[in-house]
């Protein structure tokens, strides 16, 4: 598979800010910010040749609708500076969001898509050097384009990132906004006093209570970045292998998969006393729902809500078990951890535990749990990623995903719809060298590698 041996050549670089003045103002972050590390996430889209748009008129209507869309997505257009007690705060002053435009000699056709490390890391999705938001639009050889950002996660999760690209999208096309952004930090105040369940202290760790990050060693198993395909088919399978005969409820497809990926991974362990290992699988879980259980107005205000509303709830299992036992136990388990954490309660508690602890930094106990004490993974579900409606007047993208190499030392795995067939997946995969090869080797079958026929590319001069 060719398409990673490309030249990007940045010809602008310029500061696109809210068209409107913002007034300058502090934004706090919330209790479930505080909990992200300081990590960028990065997002592509990949569209056709427009029939009958240059790429400067492209350019145009991107950089225009851009400028109107952070009017209301201000947080966007700031900063992120640390206050007296050296934890994040936002400065709203619209410096404005880096915008780039670029061309790669490459066919969209001949992307190697399915080694996001040849084809779009440093190279199509850029690298944040100022600011919340960057933006990269590159044109292709073919006349195709890529339009990509980079985020910081501490001030936005997908479901924001999400909300913030359809507006875009719709301003793109001269369309109303269909959701106004909400940055009501009261929603998530903690309560007074505060109260926590003690499982709490197993989830999320203080920074000073880890260990110090290992250095990189010869013959170690770093992580990589991978993208599949998943059929709808494939899916149903799992699913009905993934629910037991004695249980009523079917387990989701988001467990199926999970599942059996969680039995992969530890599969592909091959340390010394691998068995007794443990192998951990965490889930992101989002709290907006949650948190409104069945308050209309509240359920409202946190539809529109701008930040992080996350929990990432995790099971823990020896290597052994989970070779062993059959893939509806594993899902069983899993539908077991997830319980405790999609309730108002654990989020509520959640909020709670970060201000007990502030103003000393924290984050989820399985972002920093790797190949030291046994293989960890979390799986966060895409199924709400909007690509077809990330349209901004030429088309929907041939192919939306999320780019997310996030730095911890557990993988990443993220499902998202698939842009071409009702009911398939495509899967993004942070996992380590080992592995993706075992996944390769054993589930060939499930997790196809994603490719240019698959996408429909070939016609896309």
């Amino acid at each position: 598979m060719g398409g990673g041996d490309f030249t990007v050549t940045v010809s602008r670089k310029e500061v696109v800010a809210a068209v409107l003045p913002v007034q300058e103002y502090w934004l706090p972050t919330s209790n479930l910010d505080l909990l992200l590390p300081p990590v960028d996430v990065g997002v592509f889209f990949c569209y056709k040749k427009p029939h009958d748009l240059t790429f400067g008129s492209m350019i145009g209507v991107l950089k225009e609708a851009l400028a109107q869309a952070l009017v209301s997505y201000y947080p966007f257009a700031g900063e992120v500076l640390s206050n007296s007690a050296g934890e994040p705060e936002l400065l709203c002053n619209n410096r404005g969001v880096d915008f780039m435009e670029a061309y790669a000699d490459v066919q969209l056709q001949n992307l190697n898509l399915y080694n996001p490390d040849e084809s779009i890391e440093s190279k199509l999705v850029p690298k944040k050097k100022h600011g919340v938001l960057s933006v990269q639009v590159t044109e292709l050889k073919c006349g195709g384009v890529v339009v990509a950002c980079t985020f910081d996660h501490r001030i936005a999760d997908a479901y924001s990132a999400n909300m913030f690209l359809v507006s875009w999208a719709e301003m793109a096309q001269s369309k109303p906004l269909s959701v106004l952004p909400s940055f009501r930090r009261s929603l998530l105040n903690p309560r007074r006093p505060g109260s926590y369940d003690p499982s709490l202290d197993d989830m999320y760790v203080p920074m000073s209570a880890l260990p110090p990050p290992k250095a990189p060693q010869p013959g170690d198993d770093l992580l990589i970045n991978r993208l599949y395909y998943v059929t709808g088919e494939q899916l149903s399978l799992l699913q009905s292998l993934a629910t037991s005969k004695s249980n009523s409820c079917k387990r989701t497809k988001l467990e199926s998969l999970s599942a059996f990926l969680w039995k992969m991974v530890a599969k592909s362990a091959v340390t010394e006393n691998a068995n007794q290992k443990i192998c951990r699988m965490g889930t992101v879980v989002d709290g907006r729902k949650r948190l409104s259980s069945g308050d209309e107005v509240k359920a409202a205000m946190l539809a529109s809500y701008f930040g992080n509303v996350l929990s990432i709830p995790f099971g823990k299992k020896t290597i052994n078990e989970l070779k062993e036992k059959p893939l509806s136990w594993v899902a069983d388990a899993i539908h077991e951890y997830l319980e405790g954490a999609v309730t108002k309660e654990h989020f509520l508690g959640l909020i709670d535990w970060v201000e007990a602890h502030r103003p000393e930094p924290a984050l989820a106990k399985i972002y920093s749990s790797g190949s030291r004490d046994g293989p960890a993974f979390v799986v966060s579900s895409g199924q709400r990623f909007p690509v077809s409606r990330v349209d901004f007047g030429w088309g929907m993208p041939a192919l939306g995903s999320y780019h997310f190499p996030w730095g911890g030392e557990a993988g990443y795995v993220m499902p998202m719809p698939s842009p071409v067939r009702d009911g398939d997946w495509v899967v993004y995969m942070h996992l380590s060298v080992g592995q993706i090869e075992w996944i390769e080797t054993q589930a060939a079958h499930i997790f196809r590698p994603l490719n240019s026929e698959y996408l429909n590319l070939s016609n896309s001069d």
